[in-house]
């Protein structure tokens, strides 16, 4: 009688301890991760690609100083938005680190070179599109309710934050990446932007279905104004026209097709994140901001650093801090912490129909 006491005793406290070990996992929220080298924080390093940034000085600032197969000097978008709300950095989910209480943490499945269309980052070779991104995401949690349960493992999803950025690739890895491009034969611009609003929807709300509650839909930046686009096309320094057209009609259509997006489900699942204003600031007054320029990379070669990728052989600024771009295609790490300031607190200019601050105030107290 004795020992079944014990027994039963043990198998009380051993629900207790699990209770008490999932409820600490979720008194900070999961963080996803899906889209291109803006927020890839080095899938691409486990795959066979050339959209890779696992060579120096890519890393220079990251508190090893060494690569991490970040676009960066230092930390990207999604390191600073987890730095911010006090959360673990998520993991590559490629990574071999990505076991057992890691996985609580979230996963960050972006891979550079993606776009919206599957056929965006041909020239890249092995990249993980979009639904290979979200089939990981099933994959991962299938290993997630493994380790905490079925519905352990809904509850997490169900509470995280989720990050999403694509389009940019669309435009000038696919539409501009040559002239007389195949896309830009078949279609006109704006019939173009209208056929990714056409093909980004369902992938939103595949997101939806696979248990996303919460999701920050970032926009492109102002393609027209980054060092590679200045070396191709500009003349004088000024914006590339055509690509600012492009962002311009691009941006407003995202936002209203989440809108509607939301309308449809009955709650305010996706936040629009107007990041082309948000590059705007600074590259129109990089000035104001404390930058000496947002027209030339810190790290490249050519005119504006921006030929080629960063390499150990390239350009390289001495202070990061004071150039908007690092490389020819991405923002330093200091104008990446201005683009999440407004995220976190930025008006309806920024981001609608709430920041983030107000995201994580209204969830508080759900």
């Amino acid at each position: 009688m004795a020992s079944c006491l014990v027994f039963g005793c043990c198998i009380i406290l051993t629900c207790l301890f699990m209770v008490v070990s999932f409820a600490s996992a979720q008194s900070t929220r999961a963080f996803f991760v899906f889209g291109d080298s803006l927020v890839d924080s080095g899938n691409n390093d486990f795959l066979a690609t050339t959209a890779r940034a696992d060579n120096p000085p890519y890393g220079i600032d990251f508190p090893t100083h060494k690569p991490t197969g970040r676009f960066s000097n230092g930390l990207n978008i999604p390191d600073l938005i987890s730095e911010q709300l006090g959360l673990e950095p998520t993991l590559p989910y490629l990574s071999p680190l990505l076991v057992g209480e890691k996985l609580l943490v979230g996963a960050n499945f972006a891979s550079a070179g993606i776009g919206i269309l599957n056929d965006t980052g041909f020239q890249f070779l092995h990249i993980i599109h979009i639904y290979k991104q979200l089939k990981l995401f099933q994959h991962y949690q299938q290993r997630l309710s493994a380790h905490i349960g079925a519905e352990g493992a809904r509850i997490l999803v169900n509470r995280a934050l989720v990050l999403i950025t694509l389009g940019g690739n669309d435009f000038v890895n696919n539409y501009y990446l040559v002239p007389y491009s195949a896309r830009s034969r078949q279609f006109s611009l704006p019939d173009y932007v209208r056929y990714l609003m056409s093909e980004y929807r369902p992938i939103l709300r595949r997101l939806y279905d696979l248990g996303a509650r919460r999701v920050l839909v970032t926009g492109t930046g102002p393609m027209g104004c980054v060092p590679a686009e200045l070396a191709m096309r500009s003349i004088n320094g000024d914006c590339d026209a055509e690509l600012q057209r492009a962002a311009s009609l691009y941006n407003p259509q995202l936002a209203e097709m989440t809108n509607g997006l939301n309308k449809e489900i009955g709650a305010d699942v996706f936040v629009a994140a107007n990041s082309y204003q948000m590059h705007m600031d600074f590259v129109s007054n990089p000035q104001a901001f404390g930058f000496v320029t947002s027209k030339i990379a810190c790290c490249g070669q050519g005119p504006y650093n921006g030929i080629g990728l960063c390499t150990p052989l390239s350009n390289l600024c001495p202070n990061r801090d004071l150039y908007a771009f690092w490389d020819p295609f991405h923002p330093s790490e200091k104008a990446s912490r201005i683009i999440v300031q407004q995220i976190l607190t930025g008006s309806n200019q920024y981001m609608h129909p709430m920041n983030l601050s107000t995201i994580m105030a209204l969830d508080s107290i759900v």
